[in-house]
């Protein structure tokens, strides 16, 4: 199935509102920006997520205790196909997602799933924001060990990112 090239050009802002509306959510979960997130999500949103279903609010108490036992995730958003419908649409975004987890005993793992975000989105007030999303996992790998940072990537000493508020995009880069 194919979309006429006049129909994207009609539908082009809401098609990059969409993007960007996904590109907020990995934002968000990656820095554990509670904000980010819920201006991903309308507050009456259903996501079914890895085990979990409820709205923004649960989701968010949900996750963030999670992510902030991992020293870094990183959420790359890509493949996103969109179908707009008036004030609605449906899309397909896929995701990898990369996290340092800490074990136990003090070592450190990684783990990368991967798979897609089946989302339906609605425009209220000219914003849109995910409806409902099905988290579908289609790959995932977990390592027995991480990365020695304390080496640098390529023996080069790096500053990893942080988390909101401290991460230097918060300082360097104007979103919203």
């Amino acid at each position: 199935m194919t979309t006429k090239v006049s129909r994207i050009i009609e539908e082009l802002a809401d098609r990059e509102a969409i993007r960007e509306c996904l590109c907020r959510y990995a934002r968000g979960v990656d820095r554990l920006d509670a904000d980010m997130v819920r201006s991903a999500y309308w507050p009456d949103c259903i996501d079914a997520h890895m085990g979990f279903t409820g709205n923004a609010e649960e989701f968010i108490a949900w996750a963030f205790p999670v992510m902030k036992s991992m020293d870094q995730t990183m959420h790359i958003v890509g493949n996103v196909l969109v179908w707009v419908r008036d004030d609605e649409a449906d899309a397909e975004a896929y995701f990898y997602g990369i996290h340092r987890i800490n074990l136990p005993d003090g070592s450190k793992s990684d783990v990368i799933g991967a798979g897609r975000y089946l989302d339906t989105f609605e425009k209220r007030d000219d914003e849109w924001r995910i409806s409902r999303r099905l988290v579908v996992t289609d790959w995932f790998r977990q390592y027995p060990d991480s990365a020695d940072w304390s080496q640098g990537m390529l023996g080069i000493m790096v500053d990893p990112g942080a988390r909101f508020p401290d991460d230097e995009s918060y300082k360097r880069v104007r979103i919203g």
